[in-house]
């Protein structure tokens, strides 16, 4: 019986799993890869050394054994040592990719293929889209790689061909006919997504749905004082997990948030501010101590479909802003960097779900909006528009839905297809 199991172990189709070490990334590619083990995937998973430890500080030592068929495995960076409670260097992180990740991941793909009887050679690389060394590695192993694109088309669009897209005539862009655009010019599209709302629709181990992917520790207050909440009372803050500011913008939205009445949950890193601990002013803190409640993180896709939660203060990641549709929030946006400024415009001028803030942040525009979004007529339309797009996401992701059918059609046309020939 023992060797039968083994056998049938050793056949299962072996995805290697590696995302761009970013928070954000992180979560998107877990939740691709739990997706792929419920379809029958045996996977092994990979973070950096530093986000393993980081990962396993925020959720407990045995968070990251996995199962079996599940496993988690670990390569350098190639970066100094960097203080295990602060987000390294974003440019510096991006450039190690490209110089220090192909060697240590070829490495790890022998020794999963060397390994014991019971586990299946890898058989697929998914990778971020954003990295090119697992493209070389998939070459040289002779098998497939996925690549995972965790932002939107548009901003795809824009790092693939932004010097052609005036010549073109793809300005303006448009989800669909970027879409259309790109499939001219690159390999298959599968279209998925939310993934959260895909893993819904499909059975999963139990033991596996509790692993996880955040750099930092939940505050497990979050959800119950939620529940102390009246309906769709509380403004919900979260930056993410790369956006910083000075101690001059956090006083802004900290006395725009006050000013405007309004219940607020804020999500508040310890490297939020540039140069220096993230620390509020003492008033601040005595005049919001009844309807205000600041965290270091929190678990946001529960906090985003809570019947409490009405409106969102985000940098636009594409993570946050499927959770906003997903939870049916309208939201106030003050973008960063990368596509984040194409989400933003996407959730208020084409999606019609948010209004956005300048990135010289002042409190009176804070209170406003606030106000505005919580309570004004602009904000009603946004929350029935968001209504709209949760809908929408719901649809997509149950059995006859374009991102449930997309996610077979990837599997048996790329992943398996070889192995099939």
């Amino acid at each position: 019986m023992e060797m039968k199991s083994s056998l049938a172990a050793n056949k299962k189709p072996h995805a290697i799993c590696i995302p761009l070490p970013f928070q954000s990334h992180i979560i998107a590619m877990l939740k691709f890869a739990k997706l792929l083990h419920c379809k029958d995937f045996h996977i092994t998973f990979v973070n950096t050394e530093y986000n393993h430890q980081r990962i396993l500080k925020a959720r407990g030592p045995d968070s990251l054994k996995g199962l079996p068929d599940f496993q988690f495995e670990t390569i350098p960076d190639g970066l100094a040592v960097s203080d295990i409670n602060v987000s390294q260097d974003i440019l510096a992180l991006c450039v190690s990719t490209t110089k220090n990740f192909l060697g240590p991941f070829l490495n790890l793909i022998t020794k999963l293929n060397k390994a014991s009887a019971d586990n299946p050679p890898v058989t697929c690389i998914i990778s971020d889209i954003f990295m090119s060394f697992p493209l070389e590695a998939a070459k040289e192993h002779g098998i497939p790689n996925v690549l995972l694109c965790p932002v939107s088309a548009c901003p795809l669009m824009l790092y693939l061909h932004c010097q052609h897209l005036a010549e073109k005539g793809l300005v303006p862009v448009k989800e669909n006919s970027v879409l259309e655009a790109m499939r001219c010019l690159l390999p298959p599209i599968y279209t998925m997504g939310p993934l959260q709302l895909l893993l819904e629709q499909l059975p999963q181990n139990t033991q596996l749905r509790s692993v996880g992917s955040n750099l930092w520790k939940e505050n497990e207050d979050c959800i119950p004082w939620l529940n102390t909440q009246e309906l769709n009372s509380v403004v919900y803050v979260n930056f993410g997990s790369i956006t910083v500011m000075t101690s001059q913008q956090l006083n802004e939205f900290a006395w725009g948030l006050a000013n405007s009445k309004h219940p607020f949950l804020w999500v508040i890193r310890p490297d939020l501010v540039i140069g220096e601990a993230a620390i509020l002013p003492p008033q601040f803190t005595e005049e919001t101590a009844e309807r205000g409640l600041v965290s270091g993180w929190c678990p946001q896709e529960q906090v985003l479909r809570h019947s409490s939660t009405g409106g969102f203060l985000t940098h636009s990641g594409w993570n946050s802003t499927m959770d906003a549709i997903c939870g049916g929030v309208p939201v106030l946006s003050w973008p960063f960097f990368g596509d984040q400024q194409t989400n933003s415009r996407n959730a208020c001028v084409n999606f019609g779900i948010g209004m956005e803030i300048d990135y010289n942040v002042k409190r009176d525009d804070v209170e406003g909006l606030v106000r505005e979004l919580m309570e004004g007529e602009k904000g009603k339309g946004m929350k029935k528009q968001a209504m709209v797009w949760k809908k929408s996401a719901e649809d997509s992701a149950k059995p006859a839905g374009s991102s449930y059918v997309n996610l077979d059609k990837i599997i048996k046309e790329v992943l398996i297809h070889t192995q099939i020939e």
